[in-house]
């Protein structure tokens, strides 16, 4: 039934929220400022009048609400306001950037065009978004707060996403996780990052993250008392050498707990820093350094540190601007602990990134060209320089979002900061692209080591260079930084161009030799004698003396003889499709699509999903391909790809077992493994393809692959071999 609505209702909720706006917008305006916001919210609640979200409410309150997250948790000011209350009135109304421009001026109109997704034909291969994203990012050279109202308008469709249906939520959440969450932390958006991902894991891993938040919600008082006890001593003594403080303690995203469980196989018990105490300095920023050494040296008078956890990001800030001094210590009651350092500036950085930064450039103490604008004119050059398709770009760009870095040095002491794992091409590319295309190897700490080496922090490089030199298609697997990437297949494309000129010139002079016309027909031919689909390739090959051209004889061109079609690229693809048939599960087992119909499926090796998990299926050349949402792939494949997504459920036949792999833990006995084949065998009449124990020190660990109906059926079995006896740890893994 529909809901009656009360347009006088809804026109103070708008009200509300536009007041809301303005009351936290208020110390940042001046001047003309607050009329330029009323006459956007104005023009945007006009234009959008008519318009709904998915939740029934008026659509006006997206456009509110990005503005407000725009003030409120990024800090932005009034420019940024007016072009989030209008980010939406160009794309789905009729007004024009035109229009923007002639009532709000170039600034606002640009930011708003740069917001603006684009549509059209794209290449075949890339997908919409991919595109959409390198077209906000060239705004990007513009404006940084293209990206910064997009990160907001981001944000908010994740916190509303409720309302939308399920494959849109794995859509959406996938592309958030791909690229918004990595470019939130770039640009220092720490809380925003940490929100997505939880958001994130919210719509794809329901139950993990329920199950999470529910654990991290029952030892909050048990956390809160921890943390009182633990800052007392500190409090006390900061007191007393007279510092203004605040001290903060904050938990750590579902996320980040997630990511620690499974990276370092632990259960969340075992996670020891499930939060970290935060001390804010208010001092002046020519002493931020000292007094953070200071409240460092407190810290540890009381509490051990753990010297392996020490990071100074004060000294040398991170690429994205963020400074703080952590350090990790062991509490009275044998829990590590994070301690971060930090003045009330570096937490402002900390917590509103780019925006923060510039607020406090003003003040002159800012180093001339901060590590972000550095960062920045990278993305500026990357965007210039790149011609690769918009989905090679993603990738690209997205490797360089979300790293760590490492720091090395050149010869006369210029530090140079690069992603981890850089190597030093990658480092010769960096300074120049001459030197990077002419590297022969690098003499690192006097040493000499290949172009392969991986930096390592404070490492001083010296680039050895030849004009002999020559790039090759191998240099690609020792680069890792678009920079360096980009040149180099810049460098292989011409020079592949030339050659195949050079190898056409070899053909043309063969066949004049021969007699024989430069005609299609007659390259067919000889496309068809070398098994080569591709012109280009020929040449090129001809031109390297990989191909033979004295193999192109008269013979080749005998009239009577039919011309051969070119080989097709795609013809061995033929071939794979009926080996899927041959290989598929049974059809009637998923209900694929929005219909009933009966779809030719595989099940994905990388995430074998079960019935009963959350899956979704993905549209390849040799049918459809089903995925765990969880699976580690469906990130990528759901970002840039997102047209061949295909929704699906199980049905209720459950006769086929699907294989799954479970791991367990446990203090080892004489008996044990025969304990645990009976339940698997005896109690529930599952098939075991494998079992593999390892023990060691009085511990087992071991893998058992078995073959099971559905998610239920696995729980059954889970549960049932954590309770037998020295068991301590039983759980599903991706097999």
């Amino acid at each position: 039934m529909a809901t009656l609505i009360d347009p006088e209702v809804e026109r103070n909720e708008i009200l509300r929220h536009y007041r809301r706006l303005l009351r936290t917008a208020k110390p940042y305006l001046s001047g003309n400022d607050a009329k330029l916001i009323k006459k956007a919210f104005n023009t945007s609640l006009e234009a959008h009048k008519e318009m709904r979200r998915k939740s029934g409410e008026p659509y006006i309150l997206h456009p509110l609400a990005v503005a407000q997250i725009a003030v409120e948790e990024i800090g932005l000011g009034t420019t940024s306001i007016v072009a989030a209350l209008l980010h939406d009135v160009v794309e789905d109304t009729p007004w024009e950037i035109s229009d923007v421009e002639r009532e709000f001026g170039s600034r606002v109109a640009q930011i708003v065009d740069g917001l603006t997704k684009i549509s059209g034909v794209f290449e075949y291969g890339t997908s919409e978004q991919a595109e959409n994203f390198r077209k906000m990012l060239l705004t990007l050279s513009e404006d940084v707060r293209v990206i910064l109202i997009k990160i907001a308008d981001r944000l908010h469709n994740m916190r509303t996403l409720d309302s939308m249906p399920r494959h849109k939520q794995l859509k959406i959440a996938s592309e958030t996780i791909y690229l918004y969450a990595p470019l939130a932390h770039r640009l220092g958006l720490y809380a925003i990052k940490s929100e997505l991902e939880d958001l994130y894991l919210k719509y794809t891993d329901t139950e993990v993250y329920n199950d999470l938040t529910n654990k991290v919600r029952q030892s909050r008082g048990a956390r809160n008392r921890f943390i009182k006890e633990f800052v007392a001593p500190i409090d006390e003594e900061l007191k007393a050498q007279g510092f203004g403080f605040e001290i903060k303690g904050r938990p750590k995203s579902i996320y980040s707990i997630l990511r620690k469980m499974r990276k370092q196989n632990v259960t969340f018990d075992e996670v020891y820093d499930l939060f970290a105490i935060r001390v804010i300095l208010d001092v002046p920023q020519e002493q931020e350094k000292a007094a953070c050494w200071q409240v460092y040296s407190i810290v540890t008078d009381f509490y051990q540190p753990n010297p392996d956890r020490l990071r100074d990001w004060v000294s040398t800030p991170k690429a994205n601007g963020y400074e703080s001094l952590h350090t990790t210590v062991m509490s009275r009651t044998g829990q590590w602990v994070e301690v971060q350092i930090r003045s009330r500036r570096m937490d402002d950085i900390a917590e509103k990134g780019y925006a923060a930064h510039w607020k406090y450039k003003d003040t002159g103490s800012v180093q001339p060209e901060s590590t972000l604008e550095a960062w920045i004119a990278k993305v500026r050059e990357m965007l210039e320089t790149n011609n690769s398709s918009a989905l090679e770009f993603m990738d690209e760009f997205r490797q360089n979002l979300f790293v760590k870095e490492v720091y090395a040095f050149t010869p006369k002491g210029k530090l140079v900061i690069l992603p981890d794992k850089a190597t030093a091409l990658d480092f010769a590319f960096d300074i120049h692209t001459h030197i990077g295309l002419q590297c022969l190897g690098a003499k690192v700490n006097q040493k000499l080591e290949p172009l392969s080496y991986q930096l390592r922090n404070g490492d001083q490089v010296e680039i050895l260079t030849s004009h002999k030199q020559r790039p090759t298609e191998e240099w690609l697997q020792y680069v890792i930084t678009s920079k360096a990437r980009t040149k180099i297949k810049e460098w292989l494309r011409d020079d592949k161009k030339a050659k195949s000129e050079d190898g056409r010139f070899i053909v043309e002079k063969r066949l004049e030799l021969l007699g024989i016309e430069n005609s299609q027909d007659n390259l067919n031919r000889m496309l068809a004698h070398f098994n080569m689909y591709n012109p280009q390739d020929f040449y090129y090959r001809i031109a390297i003396g990989q191909l033979d051209g004295r193999e192109i004889k008269e013979s080749l061109f005998d009239p009577a003889k039919e011309v051969p079609r070119s080989p097709s690229i795609l013809e061995p693809k033929a071939f794979d499709q009926e080996v899927q048939k041959l290989r598929g599960v049974r059809a009637d087992m998923l209900v694929i699509g929005e219909e009933t119909q009966k779809f030719d499926y595989t099940i994905a090796p990388c995430c074998n999903p079960i019935p009963g998990d959350d899956v979704f299926g993905f549209e390849t050349e040799q049918g459809i391909v089903i995925h765990r949402t969880s699976c580690p792939k469906a990130v990528a494949m759901m970002s840039n790809y997102g047209n061949r997504i295909v929704r699906a459920k199980w049905t209720d036949q459950l006769e086929l077992a699907f294989l799954a792999g479970i791991r367990i833990k446990g203090s080892d006995r004489v008996g044990l493994v025969n304990d645990v084949t009976r339940i698997i065998s005896n109690s529930l009449k599952v098939n075991m393809r494998s079992i593999t124990i390892d023990s060691n020190d009085g511990f087992f660990e071991g893998q058992i692959m078995v073959f099971v109906n559905d998610t239920d059926h696995l729980n059954k079995m889970i549960q049932r071999l954590s309770k037998v006896n020295g068991v301590l740890l039983v759980e599903r893994f991706a097999s």
